[in-house]
């Protein structure tokens, strides 16, 4: 009985371990495309002067990445300050419309 709690434990465990999500691998043109996109919607929360603090230190340090070989890296980097862009311009909107609450 010892044997078979034993061998279903490690069965289990081993099944668990195996069953990791890959990992990504993103090529260089994927990197640079996600970028350009980024720098492309940063530019556009720009115009409106609504520009996040931290948008313009993510293209940055994707840029690097994508120096560096890190392609994965730049990928999540330029995506994440797309998203940041994405949400100031929202944030923009939502702020035209504001009207004070007395």
């Amino acid at each position: 009985m010892k044997k078979l709690l034993i061998l279903a434990a490690a069965s289990i465990i081993l099944t668990a371990c195996g069953s990791s999500e890959p990992a990504m691998m993103h090529s260089k043109n994927d990197a640079a495309s996600a970028i350009m996109a980024a720098e492309h919607e940063a530019g556009r929360a720009a115009s409106e002067n609504y520009e996040w603090r931290d948008t313009g230190k993510l293209i940055k340090s994707a840029k690097a990445a994508l120096k560096e070989d890190k392609y994965d890296d730049a990928v999540k980097l330029a995506t994440k300050a797309k998203k940041q862009s994405s949400l100031a311009l929202m944030q923009h909107d939502a702020n035209q419309h504001a009207k004070p609450a007395f």
